[in-house]
């Protein structure tokens, strides 16, 4: 019987593997991974200094653990170079391992800065990567933070925390630009630079020059700063390289429908990598919804998955954020009130319905019953 693959060893691939395994334990399963395979919580990177976890303590589980856990056969250091649709079977490792079903849990990769000394800049979005941020950075004390987003708060507030002082810069003209209306940025800008966190805000990075132990970073303002080490957090795309060579149709996205199908019928493609109903959402909810529908759909039950409300906790803990984003393009005003320790900011339409909200400080109490009112994103 050919096995299910699953190329990718992150949490979808290991949440699809655990959600299969709680309705079939026969259906035999490979996993095939670039990296060690080993489980960790991807999310944690951003904060791990404050909790004093060292890398190696963010693993919680090795590949060989999670292969006798879950019945897998797990194909560590093995990248997939192709796939042959036609034959159902994937190139990997100078093999061809042939699969009954193919899932595609690749993740997505950083976007990676082209000015002229970018060659400098860090960027963390595994735990290799998070390996030599944290070796690079032990002994700095001042760090440059390319990008005001989420990711970009969540480590300037972790480094912050250690006793680094940080700048962070980016064109926005506020933190978590695409995320937070006025208010709310506002608090969370207020509370961050209470604590010494600078911002250059309304510039981009045009060049980085290195002099010795420190960066110098020329700004599209005119203006410069500089830093002991700069960490680009400028946004993730799908990891589509593979889909796409392979044929299958991509736009930002691995193009997937609600099946979680691609354009072949034998192909799935789950969590950050995927495009679903053109949405891209990279979050963890996402992901946990997303492996409970397709787990149905791969032992026979085709299930269509379902997104309630799904909002995003910033690992922010010097000002708590909880957001829940309008859908895009949907018409209707935000309605910003201070409360005592914090903001509450709700997003209706014409006819009063919650669309929306973002919640800083002590609103984030809210935050279970506004979810409550909120429409689905994808209804069942």
């Amino acid at each position: 019987m050919k096995p299910l693959v699953i190329v990718g060893s992150g949490l979808a691939a290991y949440t699809l593997a655990r959600e299969i395994r709680k309705i079939d334990r026969a259906l035999p399963i490979w996993l095939l991974t670039a990296d060690q395979g080993c489980f960790y919580s991807k999310p944690m990177l951003s904060n791990a200094l404050s909790k004093g976890l060292s890398p190696q303590q963010l693993i919680s589980a090795s590949a060989e653990k999670m292969a006798e856990d879950l019945d897998l056969v797990i194909r560590a250091g093995t990248r997939v170079s192709g796939i042959d649709a036609a034959g159902h079977f994937v190139l990997a490792g100078g093999e061809q391992i042939e699969y009954s079903k193919l899932v595609l849990a690749v993740g997505a990769l950083p976007i990676v800065p082209s000015f002229p000394g970018a060659n400098e800049v860090m960027t963390v979005n595994n735990l290799g990567d998070y390996r030599r941020f944290r070796a690079a950075i032990d002994q700095l004390h001042e760090l440059v933070v390319i990008g005001p987003g989420l990711i970009g708060c969540e480590f300037a507030n972790d480094l912050m925390n250690n006793g680094k002082k940080v700048t962070v810069v980016g064109p926005d003209w506020q933190p978590l630009g695409r995320l937070l209306p006025p208010r709310a940025a506002q608090a969370l800008q207020a509370a961050l630079s209470a604590r010494g966190i600078s911002w250059r805000f309304g510039a981009v990075v045009e060049q980085l020059v290195r002099d010795g132990g420190e960066c110098r970073l020329q700004l599209s303002d005119g203006t410069s700063l500089a830093g002991e080490a700069v960490l680009s957090a400028i946004g993730l795309q799908p990891n589509t390289q593979l889909a796409r060579q392979s044929g299958l149709n991509c736009a930002r996205g691995i193009v997937v429908d609600r099946l979680l199908q691609t354009s072949d019928v034998d192909i799935h493609a789950l969590g950050d990598c995927a495009e679903v109903q053109g949405m891209v959402l990279p979050f963890v909810m996402p992901i946990m919804h997303g492996a409970r529908a397709l787990a149905r759909t791969l032992t026979g039950q085709p299930t269509a998955v379902d997104y309630p409300a799904m909002p995003v906790v910033v690992k922010t803990p010097v000002c708590p954020v909880v957001v829940s984003p309008p859908a895009a393009r949907v018409q209707g005003e935000w309605y910003e009130t201070g409360l005592n320790g914090g903001v509450r900011s709700l997003f209706k339409d014409e006819q009063g319905r919650l669309l929306g909200f973002a919640l800083t400080g002590e609103a984030c109490q809210e935050r279970h019953a506004l979810v409550k009112t909120l429409p689905d994103v994808f209804p069942a």
